[in-house]
């Protein structure tokens, strides 16, 4: 399948590793120039590797999304760069580290940050690059957003809740920017090896008793044969290969929609 991503400019947020980070590398396998902004400042290295590997214009910014004046001067310095954006993947995200079931396990002082990054990133980002979205009158926006945001998850109730704000806040974008050709989209992935999921697991951990602790790999499997009816792990590359999609021409007529990478675990009848 032609994708048609030579030489079009991309912004990934949330880049410096993970599933950012495979986004990014997956853009620049087509050809595409792109941009990675994190707050982590391994993120330059992670841009000089990426250029290295598939010789293509990669910059590095570091930046945090909570930050609107950091990430609006970020979109200036992409800008200049590398020229107007025309593909923006907001991939920024964190939990709680703590493990919410029930929710008063947690505090409210647990949720601020939580969705300082994982709602209000995506809107500094989304209100930084609209002006060149619109003024190309083309281009996409697609968040990183998760099945927990569909389903109220009890593991992280902030992060669930910030994921499931950020679903409706896409869908709110889509309908501002269609009339602009500009389409916007969610990604929901389920079971992905990343900091993330791991800090679930210890949230969790750490509250059993220690003859029912298991380890990661364990509580994982057992998680995912579970929930999932395929029975298996999805890949930082699968989320990256939906993202390819969803950016690309294959998918003109595909916005406010949200896309489950997830193994089967949420079905919508």
């Amino acid at each position: 399948m032609e994708l048609e991503l030579a030489d079009s400019v991309v912004t990934v947020v949330g880049a410096a590793h993970g599933v950012g980070g495979e986004i990014a590398k997956a853009f620049a396998r087509e050809q595409a120039h792109v941009a990675l902004i994190d707050i982590d400042d391994s993120v330059t290295a992670t841009a000089q590797s990426v250029g290295t590997t598939y010789q293509v214009p990669v910059t590095a910014v570091v930046a945090d999304v909570t930050d609107e004046t950091a990430i609006r001067n970020a979109a200036t310095v992409i800008s200049d760069r590398l020229g107007p954006v025309e593909h923006v993947v907001v991939a920024a995200g964190i939990g709680s580290q703590k493990f919410g079931d029930p929710f008063w396990n947690l505090s409210p002082q647990d949720w601020p940050r939580v969705i300082g990054v994982n709602l209000m990133g995506p809107v500094h980002v989304a209100h930084a690059f609209a002006p060149m979205l619109i003024a190309q009158r083309q281009g996409t926006c697609t968040f990183i957003a998760s099945v927990a945001g569909q389903i109220g998850s009890q593991s992280d109730p902030p992060y669930s809740a910030s994921k499931a704000a950020l679903i409706n806040f896409m869908q709110c974008a889509a309908k501002d920017f269609a009339q602009y050709n500009v389409r916007v989209n969610a990604i929901s992935p389920g079971m992905v090896k990343t900091a993330l999921n791991k800090g679930v697991w210890k949230g969790w951990n750490q509250l059993q008793p220690a003859a029912e602790k298991l380890s990661y790999e364990d509580w994982a499997e057992e998680k995912i044969q579970k929930l999932t009816p395929l029975g298996r792990w999805q890949d930082a590359a699968d989320i990256a290969n939906a993202a390819l999609f969803l950016a690309s021409p294959q998918a003109k007529n595909i916005t406010g929609q949200t896309i489950n990478v997830d193994g089967g675990w949420v079905m919508h009848s």
